[in-house]
């Protein structure tokens, strides 16, 4: 062994020393804190990002390659393009589907159908794209886009559908497919929560023509940043690896075409479109490619809490209105949403303020109703109907931690402070 690799040994086992005496993200009662999230990550995907620095190859290359190649695995998917974040994940996704070189492309003024309750990179890029976002309310059980909305929204300028699988409860899929279908509407998934869920057994975000992911640090897996969009065709892919780089074909599989019909051009700066800078680096690749192992047992974890968290709330119902899983869907559980009913005697300040108190981090659920963010209203959309249920769910929801690192110590911590709230209000049930 050189010295060179001996000097590399010796940093990995300092890591991984340093990680085991310091990563220690389990619920204790003794200092009774549930945060959102706890890291996904420690000493392999440390040592994997350092070894690109160490190395000094940081930009995008092999190791996003690699990565890109084991997550169209994992779903399997259609080829993915790996970017700086799950919000360029949506904004590639639609700029694809607007360029001049898109198949069946959509145009400036075409409307799209979001769901109310979203996240507000979900929509942005429609209208950063020229389209016009047309947003339609939910189902109040499952929190998803109500496909009886959807088709109530549909006119002669609708060309497309972008669902959010909300929490990570997969959308009715069958039934949306069929109104894409029957109506020849383009449908773009956006899964940034929901890594994991399946529909029919099948990985949400392989249904639409395109699915987006985030490796955000609070998500399912991380890069830290990052994301990724997964498309049905490698055309599709090709156009996206082009807008995510300047609009050079650097990053394209198959360049003869470009550089046979362009051959004056130097094909290392031979720019066929538009593009930008959304490119993901060499640390998040191979970060992204420890995390994507782990997924499964990251996602079993959530699901387990889930299952013995909604079954002990059950006996508050109407009261605390749990979110229902989809049928024929596997849920991801990004976290866990809960709606106060209409007709109960607190607000969703006072609980969320009471189970801050005692160490458990609480959050409004995505951003409710999308329609009544101040952004929205600066831009043209169309609302179908009143939207009361996004509105419910705004105005009386919340969500709290559901991760790997969520034990039944953290559990019974959350339980315990929901039931003595309730019990302190008088209206815990027996």
């Amino acid at each position: 062994m050189n010295n060179r690799d001996e000097l590399r040994r010796q940093i990995s086992e300092a890591i991984r020393t340093y990680c085991e005496a310091e990563h220690n993200f389990d619920f204790s009662a003794s200092d009774p804190i549930v945060r959102l999230h706890e890291p996904t990550f420690s000493a392999e995907e440390i040592d994997a990002a350092l070894d690109c620095l160490l190395t000094t190859r940081v930009t995008m290359g092999q190791k996003v390659k690699t990565f890109e190649a084991a997550f169209s695995a994992s779903g399997p998917f259609g080829p993915g393009v790996m970017v700086n974040s799950g919000s360029s994940a949506n904004l590639l996704a639609i700029a694809a589907l607007t360029n001049p070189e898109a198949r069946d492309a959509l145009r400036p003024g075409d409307e799209v159908i979001v769901p109310a309750l979203s996240w507000s990179t979900t929509v942005w890029p429609l209208i950063q794209l020229g389209l016009v976002p047309v947003v339609v309310d939910i189902d109040p059980a499952t929190l998803n886009i109500d496909p009886n909305e959807i088709e109530a929204a549909i006119t002669e300028k609708t060309r497309g559908v972008m669902i959010v699988h909300v929490y990570g409860n997969p959308c009715d899929l069958e039934a949306i497919l069929d109104i894409c279908d029957r109506h020849s509407l383009i449908l773009v998934e956006d899964c940034c929560e929901a890594l994991g869920a399946k529909y029919e057994d099948k990985a949400v975000g392989s249904f639409g023509r395109m699915g987006t992911f985030s490796f955000y640090f609070s998500h399912h897996i991380t890069t830290l940043e990052g994301g990724i969009t997964v498309a049905q065709t490698q055309e599709d892919a090709e156009l996206m690896r082009i807008l995510r780089a300047h609009g050079w074909i650097r990053e394209v599989e198959d360049q003869k075409p470009w550089i046979e019909r362009y051959p004056e051009i130097h094909p290392r700066f031979l720019f066929v479109n538009l593009g930008y800078n959304l490119r993901a680096t060499e640390l998040q690749g191979a970060m992204g490619s420890v995390q994507l192992p782990k997924l499964p047992s990251y996602v079993e974890a959530r699901r387990q809490n889930a299952e013995k968290l909604a079954s002990q709330l059950q006996a508050n119902a109407p009261l605390l209105q749990t979110q229902s899983t989809t049928p024929q869907g596997e849920h991801s559980w990004f976290g866990f949403p809960i709606t106060l009913g209409i007709d109960a005697p607190f607000s969703v300040d006072d609980i969320m303020t009471a189970l801050g108190d005692v160490g458990i981090e609480t959050r409004p659920i995505i951003c409710g109703n999308i329609a009544r963010q101040p952004g929205l209203k600066l831009y043209p959309h169309r609302a179908q109907g009143d939207l009361s249920h996004a509105s419910a769910v705004m105005e009386r929801g919340f969500s709290f931690g559901n991760h790997q690192d969520i034990d039944h110590a953290a559990r019974d911590h959350i339980l315990g402070a929901i039931e003595a709230f309730l019990a302190d209000k008088g209206v815990l049930s027996a």
